[in-house]
């Protein structure tokens, strides 16, 4: 049986038959109009019935007036990737009407503002038309607030044709509005109004329904931005310095939202015990977190791609001067300021060999939102132990989006500040110590921080040539030397790294190996390639410096695939630069289009590979 046939009896089903918990709904307005609202609305109400679902949304990066979509996936298998079939489509953007109907694929339904006086010839979709403007305007709401609450319209009339539970919808409003009966008043006399209209004017004419479940029991709704920020404050995160910059300002945001709320000082009620600063440029942010770091601070920035370019120097400062911090870089399309608010793993090479001659830096790579919140603290152990800046890649699909996740889980050891010495430490030396020595060959030092008593706690940190002492030189042997200890650290650090996440099929002769936020696409395509008797076994990295299993697993398979969200493979070229011996069992399947990448994306780039 072909991957064709297959894909035509699990997600093609005829038109008359009654299809359940297994569809897309992509809904087609534009920015500014207040929409994410209703998307929202939907997704939560479907969450809360027990269905799986996932949401992404594709947004321009003006203000607004520009199209919009907002596609949700229904999976009753629980798949969260992106599909490329769109079968219940609302279009509201007059602007993109001939586009979205085309979009609608055969045996769907498309419900559209009946003010939009566009021809409908396609004779093999159920169409529906909805009177938004009438609707609104019989609910009484503000003049200025009609063409937010329009959106509003398509949630009760798409409820009622799917059978979408009104008490979750009203729930789902409940949780959006925090409460504030007034709004939430207002949003669901539309809503309700539209929904009776519905009930008594539209016929139903396609097959998607969704019915109760309870397959999200145990899970939450949360977006990665989010996830990291609670994780960081569950870190210790003292400081946090940043600029605003799409797609990573909500990091910075939540951060604002739930420090006052979950890090008040225990004795001396009121006082914060963090501070939070929104500098003049990623510059100034990355240099406020160095000195922060500096001084025994938890601290961290949040930034993308073009910001990231801005830190590079400040970076190489912390890496040299050997200072932790923790940089979270939510990744979008470049290169330049490229597209904003797009998604992409483009910045993998960069952010390891970010800045001036010999450096790598530890790169931490979560790949569900709940990884998002355990990277979020485990990113300052790893800073700390090993004295130096650790990146976190995210992207704009964790990001910004809201995913089903498994809860947060509360850290399960206590905080490591790695190798520090107080008072009592130097006492017992002697005050007898050298800041950049290694005194147990593992290439990490010994160091003090602001507020050690000691008089002879004080060192420089120097971003020039020094000595095991801290003192200023320019000697050759001491720089060679200072080097090698440096790439020694950076080995002790895949003792420390998050491992990678390793499926295997016994026999299987090909793996693929990638990371991030593609592994719901890859995890589909690989159930798919089985169904036709192709097995391949993934690997999940989860952090640079590279362990022991990725060499092994690599070994172990006549051939690697190494798929990625960038064009040139980045990830491909650094695991050939690391095993130049296994170079020839790695093949770059590199992608990327701005968009999260689908199953049969994955699934079709494999097996023209393997059909070779």
């Amino acid at each position: 049986m072909s991957v064709a046939q297959i894909l035509e009896q699990t997600e093609t089903p005829a038109v008359k038959e009654s299809v359940v918990n297994n569809f897309s709904i992509t809904v087609a307005t534009v920015n500014g109009s207040g929409s994410q609202t209703s998307n929202l609305t939907i997704l939560r109400a479907l969450f809360k019935m027990g269905i799986p679902v996932s949401g992404k949304n594709l947004f321009p990066s003006n203000i607004q007036g520009l199209p919009t979509w907002y596609t949700i996936r229904v999976s009753k298998d629980g798949y969260l990737a992106r599909r490329d079939e769109q079968e219940v489509m609302v279009a509201l953007n007059p602007a993109t009407f001939a586009r979205d109907l085309g979009n609608v694929h055969p045996g769907g339904a498309i419900f559209y503002a009946d003010d939009i006086k566009l021809a409908i010839t396609r004779q093999d979709i159920a169409v529906y038309p909805m009177p938004v403007k009438r609707l609104v305007m019989a609910s009484n709401a503000p003049s200025n607030l009609r063409d937010y609450i329009a959106n509003m319209v398509y949630v009760g009339v798409v409820a009622q044709s799917l059978d979408i539970d009104m008490e979750m919808i009203y729930k789902a409003l409940d949780f959006h509005f925090k409460g504030k009966q007034k709004a939430i008043d207002l949003n669901w006399g539309v809503i309700k109004a539209a929904y009776d209209w519905a009930s008594e004017t539209l016929a139903k004419k396609d097959p998607y329904h969704v019915e109760a479940m309870n397959a999200t029991e145990k899970f939450i709704m949360a977006d990665g931005n989010t996830a990291a920020a609670l994780g960081a404050i569950y870190g210790g995160v003292q400081f946090v310095s940043w600029y605003p910059i799409t797609p990573a300002s909500s990091l910075a945001e939540a951060l604002n939202e739930y420090l006052p709320k979950l890090r008040k000082d225990p004795v001396e009620e009121g006082k914060n015990t963090f501070a939070v600063v929104q500098a003049e440029d990623e510059l100034a942010a990355i240099g406020m977190a160095v000195g922060a770091g500096f001084s025994g601070l938890r601290a961290m920035s949040s930034t993308s791609g073009p910001g990231l370019s801005l830190m590079t120097e400040y970076a190489g400062l912390a890496y040299f001067a050997e200072v932790p911090l923790v940089i979270w870089d939510v990744q979008r399309v470049g290169p330049s300021t490229g597209l904003p608010t797009r998604t992409a793993q483009g910045d993998l090479r960069f952010a390891h060999f970010m800045g001036h001659g010999d450096q790598e830096h530890i790169v931490l790579l979560p790949g569900s939102v709940c990884e998002c919140f355990e990277f979020g603290w485990k990113a300052f152990d790893l800073a700390e132990r090993m004295q130096t800046p650790v990146f976190v890649l995210s992207d704009l699909d964790f990001g910004m989006n809201q995913w089903m996740t498994e809860p947060f889980a509360y850290p399960d050891q206590p905080m490591d500040r790695g190798k520090v010495l107080w008072e009592e430490d130097l006492e017992k030396l002697d005050g007898a110590w050298g800041r950049y020595k290694d005194v147990d060959d593992d290439g990490i030092p010994y160091r003090t921080v602001a507020g050690n008593r000691h008089p002879a706690a004080a060192y420089f940190a120097r971003g020039t040539g020094h000595d095991e002492m801290a003192r200023y030189t320019e000697d050759s042997t001491t720089w060679h030397n200072l080097l090698d200890r440096l790439k020694k650290k950076y080995h002790t650090a895949s003792q420390y790294v998050p491992r990678p996440e390793i499926e295997t099929t016994p026999g299987s002769p090909a793996g693929i190996i990638f990371f991030g936020s593609t592994e719901p696409a890859i995890k589909e395509a690989r159930l798919q390639l089985a169904q036709t008797g192709v097995n391949i076994d993934s690997m999940r990295l989860r952090a640079v410096p590279f362990t022991e299993e990725v060499k092994n697993f690599i070994q172990q398979h006549e051939r690697c695939y190494v798929f990625e969200l960038n064009r040139d493979g980045q990830l491909h070229q650094l695991l050939t630069l690391e095993y130049p011996e296994l170079a020839l069992k790695l093949i770059s399947i590199a992608y990327t289009d701005g968009l999260p990448p689908t199953a049969s994306l994955v699934r079709e780039a494999i097996l023209a590979k393997e059909n070779k």
